[in-house]
């Protein structure tokens, strides 16, 4: 009798909350595999070490409440701290999830059009460039968006109402934006177990579907989401359980749910790099492992 192999072992180092972390055991693509989602707590200290005592050790890493960079209208912004995060792994491949998101997010968009109905919904866009694929299948299908980077990563009481705009705002500000440090752009540590408030929360008043990072709309969103879609990535129990009582409709997570709580797209992207050997992996090479492993959205009806 053949001895079975081995799982891959994929690790997503994450600038996140300790208190979210998970392991799961699975099977992707009739491959075995642990996922391992590891959290310090906002120290890019910690997270460096973890990677040099895991590099070589594991089959890919993740990058978590941190991306690589951000791509837009064919350009792409690497962040400063991100890239010298991944320069602590020699030897195992690092992703972040933005090479996967660019592919997945328009996919999801494009599955789900038939259900929800995305023509003429008022969409909040809480971080366009980070899912520049999504707002792009979005503007595709006809809803009516408000891009609000400046307001929900740089403090700007700013909206913006095409992506030609948001290219633009990309193209001017971004290179500078890339190199401040991570803490001043997107919640880490404990602020993604926090809610915010204050001025950013009237602009969720006017939307029908609230649109990406999941701890950007946690920090700002308001106590009352009656009615409202939020289109997203990782969330977990407790996150479900939240929005629940704030009275949200549907709750649309990009990646399917493991044990309560939707996959994080780093670790999904670290679990294609690992079970298909490659690394980097095409936006073809990306299409192809998502129709294979049949990756899919994951919809939850929270009220009626």
């Amino acid at each position: 009798m053949p001895t079975p192999s081995a799982p891959k072992h994929i690790v997503s180092v994450s600038l996140g909350s300790s208190s979210r972390d998970a392991r799961i055991e699975t099977e992707l693509l009739g491959t075995p595999v642990l996922l391992e989602r590891r959290g310090v707590d906002g120290d890019l200290g910690r997270a460096g070490a973890m990677l040099r005592e895991l590099d070589g050790t594991v089959d890919a890493f993740g990058l978590g409440g941190i991306v690589l960079f951000v791509q837009a209208a064919g350009r792409r912004y690497y962040l400063r701290d991100a890239l010298r995060l991944a320069r602590n792994a020699r030897r195992t491949p690092v992703v972040c999830g933005a090479g996967l998101k660019n592919t997945l997010e328009r996919s999801v968009v494009e599955t789900l059009d038939a259900r929800i109905g995305w023509r003429g919904k008022r969409v909040l866009m809480v971080s366009g460039l980070e899912n520049f694929g999504m707002a792009e299948a979005l503007n595709a299908a006809g809803a009516d968006i408000r891009y609000s980077d400046l307001i929900f990563i740089l403090g700007l009481p700013l909206p913006l109402r095409s992506l030609s705009a948001l290219a633009q705002v990309a193209r001017t500000v971004g290179p500078a934006v890339a190199q401040l440090p991570i803490r001043l752009l997107y919640p880490i540590g404990k602020e993604q177990d926090s809610s915010n408030g204050g001025w950013r929360t009237s602009y969720f008043d006017r939307a029908e579907i609230i649109a990406g990072d999941f701890h950007v709309i946690r920090r700002y969103a308001p106590e009352n989401l009656a009615g409202k879609v939020v289109l997203t990535n990782t969330t977990t129990r407790s996150d479900v359980e939240l929005l629940r009582g704030r009275g949200l409709k549907t709750l649309i997570t990009t990646t399917p749910r493991y044990e309560g709580r939707s996959l994080a797209t780093n670790l999904l992207e670290a679990a294609f790099v690992a079970v298909s050997g490659k690394h980097p992996l095409s936006d073809a090479d990306y299409r192809e492992l998502i129709s294979r492993s049949g990756v899919a959205p994951d919809v939850l009806e929270l009220n009626a």
